[in-house]
């Protein structure tokens, strides 16, 4: 399934200089927009409410509301947004977790250069496949590094 359009991304991370670095990743990518950056979860949660990305990047260690807290807190919501957990652990519980919080990805950040856009497209794909009614459970989940 091919994604018609542009996939607007949300970058949560509390390193500004990783938030920059993925922006500038995906600013040189066609059919990407990054619609907000948010430096806590938090803010994650208040950005994906208002901006209704079609894909949120969530940094797993962040202030005031973890990543996997805002992922929750998002899957909560019901709005369908699909989230990609970056971090620096490769340990498979983290993933795990990140998964049982409601993730559709999950990308150590040491892969980031050649895994990010897979991760991204496999979640905006899923969340593409939502029955118009918003019911149907989306299909699969990505997991990169």
């Amino acid at each position: 399934m091919l994604l018609v359009g542009t996939v607007r991304v949300l970058i949560a991370d509390d390193n500004s200089l990783f938030a920059k670095t993925l922006h500038a990743l995906l600013a040189g990518t066609p059919g990407v927009e990054v619609v907000g950056i948010a430096d806590d979860g938090l803010e994650a949660v208040g950005l994906a409410v208002s901006l209704f990305p079609d894909v949120v990047l969530m940094d797993v260690e962040m202030p005031h509301l973890d990543g996997l807290r805002a992922t929750r807190r998002l899957r909560e919501l019901g709005l369908g947004i699909p989230v990609v957990v970056l971090s620096a652990s490769e340990d498979p519980a983290l993933a795990d977790a990140a998964h049982a919080a409601g993730a559709k990805g999950y990308l150590t950040k040491d892969r980031i250069v050649d895994g990010l856009l897979p991760a991204l497209l496999a979640a905006a794909e899923a969340r593409a496949r939502l029955s118009g009614d918003g019911s149907a459970e989306l299909a699969g989940r990505a997991r990169v590094g």
